[in-house]
């Protein structure tokens, strides 16, 4: 069973010192992944270029040729008042798209059995026609766009579980029923989206399933949710790819949110992931890396995920846990699953 991980060093050249989204998060995941021995028993490769095309099935026009342009830039700039780019951001953010889609198409043609994308900046606040909360590209979006394009795939389920509410994300596949989106998220917090009435439109009605979750929810909030309705969902919907949107800003020492979610709690969150995908689709799997911006807790969420899509029974937690203070997410359940007609 071949594990693929697909990063290098090329988007430490997208960096604003004093930024939260800086080169050092990437620089730690790489280091302890080696560290730990972990990159020896994986496949690795180096990103590539997304194909400008699967781009423009994303992203407008218009945007594309605003981040382009971006290149001939003296110097660091904010296109948003919380998203910044230098010269070199645009062609590494083609190059976090196509790393994502490598690591897809990797897993889809039997190359690896799983896979994990390693890249920045991250991209499921960006649009299609705007750049936001630290994202220029959707790379999920981009990946998802190439299965269904170019591999045929049917369906295909985005899991979610950065701190923040992926609302790019949720835009671009707002109208698309061969698309699930399920996101778990603090509320409130940046962007300000993400109502659990918010469920699609359309042919899209129903494939939206966002998860607001108040501060402190802790480990055993998320586990609630995850049986409750998370994997119920996505045991209906039956994905044929699933893509995961990793984010470790819900980790209770994350200087940006506060849900309380432990090291351990995360890998219990990626491994349930990982055994759905072996029932729903032969375990093709990509996890993707978002938000996060404690860099141990960052490093050390990544090697627990790389451990786990090698099969190891292990998980390391230096940090340990704090008990969440409002983890009964019984409600939200429930209106859940009367919303989307869950069992």
């Amino acid at each position: 069973m071949t594990t693929l991980v697909v990063t290098d060093s090329q988007p430490d050249a997208h960096d604003l010192p004093g930024h939260p989204e800086h080169a050092g998060r990437l620089q730690a995941v790489r280091h302890r992944l080696a560290a730990d021995g972990l990159m020896e028993r994986v496949r690795s490769e180096t990103l590539r270029l997304a194909d400008p095309a699967l781009l423009s099935a994303v992203h407008t026009t218009q945007y594309l040729g605003q981040l382009q342009a971006t290149a001939r830039l003296p110097g660091p700039r904010l296109l948003e008042p919380d998203t910044y780019v230098t010269p070199r951001s645009y062609a590494i953010a083609c190059l976090a798209a196509g790393g994502t889609v490598r690591a897809t198409e990797a897993v889809l043609t039997g190359e690896a059995h799983n896979a994990a994308a390693l890249i920045r900046p991250p991209g499921h606040h960006a649009t299609r026609s705007r750049a936001m909360g630290f994202c220029l590209i959707n790379n999920v979006a981009v990946a998802a766009r190439y299965a269904r394009r170019d591999q045929g795939v049917e369906r295909v389920a985005i899991v979610d579980y950065d701190v923040h509410h992926g609302n790019g994300t949720q835009d671009i596949f707002y109208d698309d029923p061969s698309v699930l989106y399920v996101s778990t998220h603090q509320s409130p917090l940046y962007p300000g989206t993400g109502n659990m009435a918010e469920t699609g439109r359309g042919a899209g009605r129903g494939y939206t399933l966002n998860v607001p979750l108040p501060p402190g929810v802790g480990d055993d909030g998320f586990w609630q949710v995850f049986t409750g309705v998370v994997l119920p969902a996505l045991d209906r919907f039956r994905p044929e790819l699933v893509l995961v949107s990793v984010g470790f800003d819900a980790h209770w020492a994350d200087p940006l949110a506060n849900l309380a979610l432990s090291l351990t709690g995360y890998d219990r969150l990626a491994r349930c992931l990982i055994e759905g995908a072996e029932s729903w689709c032969a375990g093709r799997i990509v996890f993707v890396m978002e938000g996060g911006y404690d860099p141990e807790v960052l490093s050390c969420g990544w090697a627990n995920i790389t451990r786990a899509l090698l099969g190891d029974k292990d998980a390391a937690d230096p940090l340990g846990f704090v008990d969440g203070w409002s983890p009964d997410a019984g409600p939200i359940i429930e209106e859940l699953r009367q919303i989307h007609g869950l069992p």
